[in-house]
């Protein structure tokens, strides 16, 4: 009984990359595929989709399993590789992390992997993980402090920001700084920032009683 090829979707936010990622896999004709800009319906029934980070991390909280019980699994092709990135994405659910100029080998190889119910890495990307998980990681309210510290804001604004006490501010400054083994607070500035746990991948602020919107969260 001949085996059907997966369905994969193609829904990268970069049209370049969208295009080029479809021609490699094209080129090894072992998949099914369809592009979100001319077949939409296909991500129904994909069983491997392939987003840039922002879709991806967002499709992998949202998708559910389908009614026997799968889900489609997600592959996030992008040029974001700082620990914070990866690690956000893998914890919301991202199947699969590639970087962008990976051989198209690797392309087809995580695809394979993917369709097949595995996971995969690139292995860049596996050691910057490998590595994060032998330190201890921050606390979500730490990052929070630490990203206003990163503005400069002293504790009183920190405090008023997050609507604590500013002796809980300086307890979750002596937190991450003894965390990141870092001697002063513009140490600690710095030693996330080589992280990436601040910068263009850090997530913002959240203020009291406010939730961050799906519609902003993909701009």
């Amino acid at each position: 009984m001949q085996v059907p090829y997966p369905a994969v979707h193609i829904m990268h936010g970069d049209a370049v990359m969208a295009a080029g990622i479809h021609a490699l896999l094209a080129a090894h004709g072992e998949f099914h595929l369809t592009s979100h800009d001319r077949q939409p319906n296909g991500q129904a029934h994909a069983r491997v989709i392939i987003a840039d980070y922002d879709s991806g991390i967002i499709l992998a909280r949202q998708l559910s399993p389908d009614r026997l019980g799968v889900a489609p699994r997600v592959l996030i092709v992008t040029q974001l590789d700082k620990e914070w990135q990866v690690r956000t994405a893998m914890d919301s659910g991202v199947h699969g992390y590639l970087l962008q100029g990976c051989s198209a080998e690797e392309l087809v190889r995580a695809v394979q992997q993917l369709s097949q119910g595995m996971r995969y890495l690139a292995e860049a990307v596996t050691r910057c993980v490998a590595d994060s998980l032998s330190r201890e990681s921050l606390t979500g309210r730490e990052t929070d402090v630490l990203l206003l510290l990163a503005r400069g804001c002293c504790n009183k604004s920190i405090a008023r920001e997050l609507g604590i006490g500013v002796g809980t501010v300086k307890t979750h400054v002596k937190g991450l700084m003894s965390k990141l083994d870092a001697t002063a607070r513009t140490h600690a500035v710095v030693v996330a920032a080589q992280r990436g746990l601040i910068g263009s991948g850090a997530r913002p602020v959240p203020l009291p009683g406010r939730q961050p919107r799906v519609g902003a969260a993909m701009q």
